[in-house]
């Protein structure tokens, strides 16, 4: 018998809610299937199967939270092995696990029993009728809350308890009303933000908050709060930069390949940044770490919000290279099938708006990254050139930078080079 955990599969992931399961209870399961898509606070992920066998139970329901290694499952010899209940699951499997990596964590570890769900027990002859199944998460909250999980009545498959169960009993506690039936009934996707005998002049609704909203919204107060930002500004000619790039995806043509601003700023980011490596670098934990490795993240906009794919070893990557895996993560981003990989390593991040017609703006810097640039658009600007007032084409660059890591004197530097290498555009493939 094989246990299924909750896998660590992003590098800030806390838990994960169980999107769809892609096997059912008995399916033939091969090494490689995939088993069950979860939602990260990054993206919809697929879970595989480590081993051949078949999926014997199915511990959680679709749209259960699931802290990081919990037990979620099992594999079995044969579709009718039989599961271990909640005192037979075993605990989360230690750090560096082969089930996968950074599946267990620290609450898992200490307290098997409540992360373990628990599984129908038989009820012997004269003992009173079986326990309810339960979903892990639901095991944990009901203690939390103070309540009898025994009596209360589920909504999930086969009348498993899950955590809206647990979370409408006590709602119906708090307001002292008597046992009702299934949550599922009780409680609708979006609930009406205003309390029983209020009304909210906002005509508002509750709605479904993604496992990826919650992280942006955690990190960024978490960014503010622990990141002492400054920012940096400067307006680039932005004349040398167009005509270099048409010149590019001319001779690029026949390739296929097409370089966008984006592209060149990002190339010009990595270059500026290897001969500024006091700002490749990030403070975490009270220490300072310098990073050999110049990763570039381009943050994504999604539906369900912005993730930071990261481009690794941008610095020696080439133009083609970068608009190619560039475009592929961006699109693994919107089809919500980015791996962990895509998404760790980071050593700066570029955010471009100018698309938007944004002029400026200030980003929030993707800690513990030091620094990230934020990139205007593009548009004609009356500048002084050759003595005279002419229209020229300006981008406006804004960098936020971390003072812990990083003094302003460094990162006016950094910003300085960049801004000359971009207006001289060459320098970004010399």
């Amino acid at each position: 018998m094989t246990e299924i955990y909750m896998p660590r599969l992003s590098d800030t992931m806390e838990e994960g809610v169980i999107s769809s399961w892609a096997k059912n209870v008995g399916d033939k399961v091969a090494s490689g299937d995939v088993l069950v898509e979860i939602e990260t606070d990054k993206a919809v992920m697929e879970y595989e199967a480590y081993e051949d066998g078949y999926l014997v139970e199915q511990y959680v329901s679709a749209g259960d939270t699931v802290p990081i290694g919990a037990v979620i499952g099992f594999i079995g010899e044969t579709p009718d092995a039989e599961a271990p209940d909640a005192e037979g699951a075993p605990a989360a499997p230690a750090q560096g696990s082969e089930q996968g990596a950074e599946q267990a964590s620290e609450q898992a570890g200490e307290k098997p029993a409540e992360t373990a769900p628990a599984a129908p027990a038989p009820a012997a002859d004269g003992e009173g009728p079986a326990r309810p199944r339960t979903s892990p998460l639901a095991r944990r909250l009901a203690k939390e809350y103070g309540l009898d999980i025994d009596a209360i009545e589920g909504s999930g498959p086969k009348g498993r308890i899950v955590r809206a169960d647990v979370e409408a009993a006590r709602d119906r506690a708090a307001s002292g009303a008597p046992a009702a039936a299934p949550a599922a009934a009780a409680a609708p996707a979006a609930a009406p933000a205003a309390q029983a005998g209020t009304e909210d002049p906002r005509g508002s609704e509750e709605l479904k908050v993604s496992q990826m909203r919650k992280t942006i919204a955690r990190r960024m107060v978490e960014s503010k709060q622990q990141a002492p930002h400054f920012y940096l500004r400067r307006t680039i000619d932005a004349e040398p930069l167009k005509a270099f790039r048409a010149q590019i995806n001319e001779q690029l043509a026949d390739t296929g390949t097409k370089i966008s601003f984006n592209d060149l700023i990002v190339k010009a980011a990595a270059t500026t940044l290897k001969a500024h490596p006091e700002v490749n670098r990030s403070w975490e934990d009270g220490r300072l770490l310098q990073h050999h490795r110049v990763n570039v993240g381009v943050a994504v906009a999604i539906d369900e919000g912005l993730v930071v794919p990261v481009l690794h070893d941008t610095d020696t990557a080439t133009l083609s290279d970068i608009s190619a895996r560039t475009r592929d993560l961006a699109g693994k981003a919107r089809d919500g099938k980015l791996k962990p990989q895509d998404m760790s390593g980071g050593t700066f991040s570029v955010s471009n708006l100018g698309m938007f017609g944004i002029d400026s703006f200030s980003a929030v810097i993707n800690t513990p990254e030091s620094a990230i640039l934020a990139v205007g658009a593009m548009k004609p600007t009356p500048v002084v050139h050759d003595g005279e007032v002419v229209a020229r084409n300006t981008i406006a660059l804004e960098l936020s930078v971390d003072h812990r890591a990083v003094d302003g004197a460094v990162g006016a530097a950094f910003l300085k080079d960049l801004a000359e290498v971009l207006e001289s555009p060459m320098r970004i493939i010399l």
